[in-house]
């Protein structure tokens, strides 16, 4: 071969080799910018960038009053760069941010380790006097760009315990984690800002020039149908019942008849929403701490927390007994299948379909008509109806009152009907329909049945509950407001008043009277049902529901008590509460009161205005209503006790004050427990004492005193109003043992 031959050779191969070095350089200049180019365009961002999130706001929530009721604030955040603690800072640093975090400070130390890492958080939701002793910390130590502290947000429940179970409460990420905190989630939580820093080349932020701050928006607020007052009256009428009965739970609901909106929700026992971790009873904490194998420990003690967090008044469901007859009776009402006057014997049991059921009353309760049904609350004459209306048309209400389904409320964990609560329509025989017609052998949730018993008192519509009612931005303004929505007419408004009128009779003579209230019409149905799912002992569920006032109604009330200890019977413990709750709501919704011509003039009267008196036209003025006290050696009336415009017992004392030195003079409170109201009336005229009557019907004979504001021999004021409660253990049974 030729020299020349030999060098074009070697010319060509290097003239390959340059064009493939070339080739190989621009693909793989190609496959980094154009296949990789976000990925290394992001890294470089971060090492470039310095990116801090700005945390929301969360939404506030309100209830009807706009009251807040869950409020976030601000608070602080601390974090450390691993990348910038030097090996012989971790020490310092972990040791000081242990002691004054009371975090854990080998988890400190592991956090520091990750030196790869520039971002390793420690603690959140730090209050001022943790994030200025951080400060301090940082500053005396030279430890800035190390140790730093963020803006954070935390949220507040400015009343601990109150409606825990509606409300709902957040983890430590601000999220919801139960309740309306949950349901409502995405609207509470608002934007997140950031701020975005450049970095220089040792990572150290550069001028604020070269800063951009993206601001957070907050979340959005809840203004709810829940009513603060009507809250804490419900809730502490269910406080003391839990006290009274020692029932193992607790719950119930207020509820517009007209709108479904939710006044008042209830189930107990409660939790604090600021520690919803913490056990409320030590008992049960103590219990769980004991067991010894630390698995078996961690699921009792995550099994109790979950139970204390329960919604029990739309999770749980529960027999309804007697309760049920309301839609039983509307039923054969609306069917035309009977009237007021359709008469009946019960001889104390029926046999049907090859059983036989028992009334509540042995020996039964002889000749009776429709109007005695619910207030007697006779189970033969239930099944009676029903098997004159039949499987099908009796299934037919069953369903239009909203059994087999959810209601829709607006929590979470809804009770939702299934095949082990309720028998279907292709299975449903005449065994159902005879237990079914007095609330036996099915299961319904507190708030079905609510909302069930809301359609008979306005007008027969069924409507859907809600608690929300409408949401608002920061500004106040309304972004989204919840109209009422009814599901369905069950029964037509004819058909509706006359079961009403029926319901009343319930609490005016019947098996309901623990339920009246001087002054007003309150309708409703007392319930007692045996609870199946215990095979040791036997545990009763007990309930009223009801309305206020009968004439025009407004409230639903419905008490529920789980597990009571002694008496078990609705119409005995679960109807009192619903008294305690009536005579709190309907004077507070500004209802008034309409008393009997007797009511007035036997029990009550209004405590005249004798200040500025003298001490003789005093005594005349309060002669013809009052005995009357002084006290002092002054001839004017400076003050008195009880105040003017109180209303109290007729022929109760007035204590008047003449001169500003005179001390209150102090009296024995006397135990009223098991005095009829007349005794206990005179009882406190004898200790110089006024009474407050509430409860039973004041007109019966059997009526008794069972609970008093204030302790027996404890000394109040002369004058003071002591409120007695009084109510009847006889004839307000209405289950069959």
């Amino acid at each position: 071969m030729k020299p020349s031959d030999k060098r074009s050779g070697r010319g060509i191969k290097t003239m390959l080799s340059i064009f493939l070095a070339c080739a190989l350089l621009c693909g793989r200049l190609v496959y980094l910018q154009l296949i990789k180019g976000d990925y290394y365009r992001s890294k470089a961002e971060v090492q470039q960038l310095g990116d801090t999130v700005i945390n929301a706001m969360r939404g506030t929530i309100y209830d009807r009053n706009m009251h807040v009721l869950a409020q976030s604030a601000s608070v602080w955040l601390v974090y450390v760069n691993p990348s910038k603690v030097k090996e012989t800072e971790r020490d310092l640093v972990a040791t000081g941010l242990a002691n004054i975090l009371g975090v854990d400070e080998e988890t400190v130390r592991t956090k520091l380790s990750r030196t790869q890492n520039g971002y390793e958080r420690i603690k959140g939701q730090i209050e001022k006097e943790e994030m200025e002793a951080v400060s301090k910390f940082i500053s005396e130590n030279k430890l800035s760009g190390k140790v730093s502290i963020d803006p954070d947000t935390k949220r507040y429940y400015p009343f601990g315990t109150f409606a825990a179970s509606v409300i709902g409460f957040t983890g430590t990420d601000d999220v919801g984690r139960y309740g309306l905190e949950y349901q409502y989630n995405d609207t509470l939580t608002g934007t997140p800002g950031r701020i975005i820093t450049a970095l220089d080349g040792t990572q150290n932020a550069m001028p604020n020039q070269y800063e951009s701050t993206y601001d957070a928006v907050q979340g959005s607020n809840l203004a709810l149908t829940i009513d603060e007052n009507i809250q804490h009256y419900l809730e502490e009428a269910l406080k003391q019942s839990m006290t009274d009965t020692q029932a193992t739970y607790a719950y119930g609901i207020v509820m517009d008849v007209k709108t479904g909106a939710i006044l008042g929700m209830v189930s107990l026992p409660d939790y604090d929403l600021n520690a919803p971790s913490k056990l409320t009873s030590e008992e049960l904490y103590a219990q769980i701490q004991a067991i010894e194998n630390e698995d078996e420990r961690s699921n009792a003690l995550s099994n109790a927390r979950n139970a204390q967090w329960r919604n029990r008044a739309i999770s749980d469901s529960y027999e309804p007994g007697s309760v049920f007859k309301v839609v039983t009776v509307s039923a054969a009402l609306e069917e035309g299948l009977v009237n007021e006057n359709t008469p009946y014997t019960c001889t104390g049991s029926i046999t049907y379909a090859g059983n036989t059921y028992n009334c509540w009353k042995h020996g039964g309760h002889g000749h009776e008509t429709l109007k005695d049904l619910l207030k007697n609350s006779c189970n033969p004459f239930a099944i009676t109806l029903a098997k004159g209306l039949g499987t099908d048309t009796f299934y037919k209400y069953f369903t239009a009152f909203g059994f087999t389904k959810n209601t829709g409320v607006d929590l979470p964990g809804e009770f939702y009907p299934t095949s082990s609560t309720y028998v279907s329509k292709e299975k449903f025989g005449t065994p159902e329909l005879a237990s079914y017609s007095f609330g036996q052998t099915f299961q319904v949730s507190p708030i079905q049945m609510i909302t069930a018993v809301s359609a008979v008192a306005n007008g027969g519509k069924l409507m859907r509950p809600y608690l929300v009612d409408s949401v608002l931005d920061a500004e106040g303004n309304t972004v989204k407001k919840t109209e009422p929505v009814t599901v369905r007419q069950v029964i037509s408004e004819s058909t509706a008043k006359r079961v009403v009128t029926m319901m009343e009779d319930v609490v005016a003579t019947g098996t309901g009277r623990n339920a009246f209230v001087a002054g007003y019409h309150v309708a409703g149905k007392t319930g007692t049902s045996e609870k199946l799912t215990s095979k040791t002992e036997k545990l009763y569920i007990a309930s009223f529901a009801g309305f206020a006032p009968a004439n025009d109604p407004e409230v639903a009330v419905l008490i529920v008590i789980d597990e009571p200890k002694g008496d078990h019977g609705g119409g005995a413990i679960a109807a009192p509460v619903a008294c305690d709750v009536f005579e709190k709501v309907l004077p507070y919704l500004n209802v008034e009161p309409q008393y009997s011509e007797t009511e007035f003039q036997t029990l009550f009267a209004e405590s005249p205005n004798l200040v500025g008196k003298s001490v003789t036209e005093a005594k005349n003025t309060a002669a013809n209503s009052f005995k009357v006290k002084v006290v002092g050696g002054g001839t004017t009336v400076t003050r008195q006790s009880p105040e003017a415009g109180r209303t109290i017992s007729k022929n109760g004392v007035i204590v008047l004050y003449t001169d500003q030195t005179s001390e209150a003079e102090q009296t024995t409170v006397p135990d009223f427990n098991g005095l009829t109201v007349q005794a206990a009336n005179q009882r406190a005229i004898d200790s110089g004492l006024n009474i407050k009557i509430s409860g039973a019907s004041l007109t019966s004979s059997d009526i008794v005193a069972y609970r008093q504001s204030h302790p027996k021999d404890s000394k109040v004021a002369l004058g003071t109003v002591v409120t007695v409660y009084f109510k009847t253990t006889v004839g307000v049974d209405d289950m069959a043992e």
